[in-house]
């Protein structure tokens, strides 16, 4: 579950919390600029802004200031004499933003919770200027959520929408909506339950395929965000691709991964592999050529996919996938 879920059910349940976001990094302090952390009124935390005593003074701060219209910056300085005491392995400095989250927000963050799940563009702007706290959702059509802000200022920032990192100025900070990366998973067996369940952890919008009920059913998937029912061949007129999206084939034969991965290599994805083994994939890739693929297309699906970690087990081989899919996503 996401942070902005998290504080959806909380002001549902008429709670409050504060939420923590790094506005600050220097040297090697463990989270980066963006990094977010809620503590909710009950002292419980969802997310992290760095673990050991960043994350124990942020909590600690928190929960000072809980209940009170006012935001806070707590700044934390560790040098190595600090460090070495507290028996940390980072050092830095880190500014970590303290914000009320309350029913005022409401609308606004149940918005960013849906856009972020449906993998939609929105800009979060948060003023904290003095004793002025204001907060604006912008979705892609320059709509507003929460507090107005001047039509001028709303076009000037429309164009932070594809930044890549929030954007920090004194007293503003322009958080570009960091999206969850769709990830297809075609086939709906031991290895893609695990698949799933790791990949949602680590914060891809899940999507499993499958035409059987009695396995692409929410008992067996019920993290997943979406489960879709259909013919591997029909499914690729029904589902979205925008070049960025990341392609699991593990399927239950050749045929199918064949078909799937054939209607794959007709789309741009950011990342396709398929299962099997050595010769298998060799088949399917041979395949592939005699269907008029290209040397470059073929040779960027990840096949055997995975890394390469002695996996043995569906778990095992889940983990080495999902690892893959991780280093990917990471790369620029």
């Amino acid at each position: 579950m996401g942070i902005y879920e998290v504080i959806e059910r909380y002001l549902s349940e008429n709670r409050v919390g504060i939420l923590a976001t790094v506005i600050y990094r220097a040297g090697s302090a463990p989270r980066d600029v963006g990094a977010k952390m809620f503590v909710g009124e009950d002292g419980k935390i969802y997310g992290t802004v760095g673990g050991g005593r960043l994350e124990s003074d942020a909590r600690s701060e928190a929960l000072r200031i809980m209940g009170k219209p006012q935001t806070d910056i707590l700044h934390i300085r560790m040098d190595g004499k600090e460090v070495a005491a507290d028996g940390m392995l980072c050092g830095g400095d880190v500014d970590i933003l303290l914000e009320p989250v309350s029913e005022r927000f409401r609308d606004l963050y149940k918005a960013i919770g849906n856009f972020e799940k449906k993998g939609k563009k929105g800009l979060i702007v948060t003023k904290f200027l003095r004793h002025h706290f204001s907060k604006t959702f912008i979705d892609i059509d320059l709509k507003c959520i929460g507090d107005e802000l001047p039509e001028g200022e709303i076009i000037s920032l429309g164009r932070h929408f594809d930044d890549k990192k929030p954007l920090i100025s004194e007293g503003v900070v322009i958080e570009p909506l960091q999206v969850s990366t769709v990830l297809y998973i075609f086939g709906a067996g031991h290895i893609s339950q695990y698949i799933s369940k790791i990949a949602k952890l680590v914060d891809f919008y899940v999507v499993v395929i499958d035409d059987r009920t009695e396995f692409a059913n929410r008992e067996r998937f019920p993290e997943a965000d979406e489960i879709i029912v259909k013919d591997f061949k029909d499914i690729f007129n029904n589902i979205r691709f925008t070049g960025a999206e990341f392609v699991t084939i593990v399927t239950r034969g050749h045929a199918y991964d064949a078909d799937v991965l054939r209607e794959t290599l007709q789309r741009k994805v950011r990342y396709v592999g398929m299962i099997g083994s050595k010769r298998k994939v060799k088949i399917i890739l041979e395949y592939m050529k005699k269907c008029g693929f290209d040397e470059g297309a073929i040779e960027s699906v990840h096949a055997p996919i995975g890394l390469s970690i002695n996996a043995e087990t569906p778990q095992e081989i889940a983990v080495s996938i999902v690892a893959e899919l991780i280093k990917i996503r990471g790369e620029v």
